[in-house]
């Protein structure tokens, strides 16, 4: 059996149906390489994760002296590394204070729920129809897709309410005093890249501040520099009570994070939370990592400058095969006049990876913080010769 066979063979089959028909080996930069020697453009990042680009060198570095020096202990002992991570990640947060590490975006957002239904002491908790906020049963039960949901009906979806994204109506008309918590994903990645007018932002940060619930923003996506701000409440003015983030936190090391402001951090005791892995010496020398090469490189600043030049140039193809682009920074939904999966289908004999959506008809694009000009040209002229 070849490799693909392999895994076919001895993996779950859980992604059988949407997988690229492809075996990477090797990467480097913006760009993937299969077995048979052919390179590909990746503008899709391993589905947001790999912010640096692909085996960056400072990262690889990093991460082989710390494999080399320290492999793993427990939470049990106190590790440096682990306190530069949380110092750095802490610092760019909005005015957060502490965080806790753990292994997913999924582990996250269980994590800050449990803090909220502590902290306030009640049950419920706001969801927003078509949010994903993971495949746990906890986040699976704050997920906004019926169908998702009743795949595993032994969920506790009882104890949500599931609203439309940008209907501040609708959330005034509940019972705050049984709400622990509003989740949302700020900008909905799997249904195409939906988000709501900033005033939406603003109002729910008020409701949640006037009635004493918890906001809670799940920027496993959008966090980490993504949307040209180190975390997208930026773009609108306003801050979360906890903070949920995973996929490009570590470039590319499997790591999650909550990271919660003074207050939330003062409900929090020993015992609460625990993990084992979480925060270990080699996740914590990614995320270090991660965060410094950011910093060094100015990728914030230049995903902010290089996507407004990206998002006009989608723009000038509406009406020539795209209908509407959505998105901030490299977080972008383009839904296109064909299917996307046509667009993905066509990008990918020109050796170009995008992903898809819920949305039949939009493609995503999460490259790189680090894509060039020319890698964009590169795109934009495979676009044009598929358009037309």
């Amino acid at each position: 059996m070849n490799s693909k066979e392999t895994e076919d063979r001895y993996i779950l089959p859980t992604y059988n149906n949407i997988r690229f028909p492809l075996s990477f080996v090797r990467s480097e930069g913006s760009y993937v390489e299969d077995d048979t020697g052919r390179r590909y453009l990746d503008l899709y990042g391993g589905h947001a994760v790999c912010v640096l680009g692909h085996c960056h060198p400072k990262w690889v570095e990093a991460l082989s002296e710390q494999a080399a020096t320290f492999d793993f202990y427990s939470n049990l002992c106190y590790c440096p590394v682990r306190a530069e991570a949380a110092k750095l990640v802490v610092e760019r947060c909005y005015s957060m204070h502490q965080a806790f590490f753990c292994n997913s975006g999924a582990e996250a957002n269980e994590t800050a729920l449990k803090i909220a239904r502590k902290a306030t002491g009640r049950a419920y908790v706001v969801s927003m129809d078509e949010d994903f906020h993971g495949r746990t049963i906890g986040a699976l039960s704050v997920t906004g897709f019926e169908k998702s949901r009743a795949l595993f009906p032994q969920n506790i979806a009882q104890w949500t309410h599931f609203l439309r994204l940008g209907d501040l109506a609708a959330l005034e008309a509940l019972d705050p005093d049984e709400i622990a918590a509003v989740i949302i994903e700020p900008l909905q990645s799997v249904v195409g890249v939906k988000m709501a007018e900033a005033s939406y932002y603003r109002g729910l940060r008020q409701w949640c501040d006037s009635n004493g619930v918890v906001l809670i923003f799940d920027e496993v996506q959008t966090g980490n520099g993504r949307t040209g701000k180190w975390f997208v409440g930026e773009h609108w003015g306003i801050e979360p009570d906890l903070v949920t983030t995973a996929k490009g936190l570590g470039g590319g090391y499997p790591v999650g994070a909550v990271l919660a402001n003074e207050k939330l951090s003062a409900t929090v005791e020993p015992g609460d939370q625990a993990t084992t892995f979480g925060g270990g010496p080699m996740a914590a020398a990614a995320v270090a990592a991660t965060y410094r090469i950011i910093e060094e490189e100015g990728l914030v600043e230049r995903v902010a400058e290089l996507s407004a030049g990206v998002i006009e140039r989608l723009g000038e193809c509406v009406g020539r095969g795209v209908e509407e682009v959505r998105g901030l920074g490299y977080l972008l939904g383009v839904r296109c006049e064909r299917p996307a999966k046509e667009i993905q289908g066509a990008l990918l004999e020109r050796n170009i990876l995008v992903g898809t959506s819920g949305d039949p008809q939009t493609f995503r694009l999460l490259p790189p913080l680090t894509v060039s000009a020319e890698e964009w040209e590169i795109f934009f002229d495979a676009l044009e010769d598929i358009f037309t």
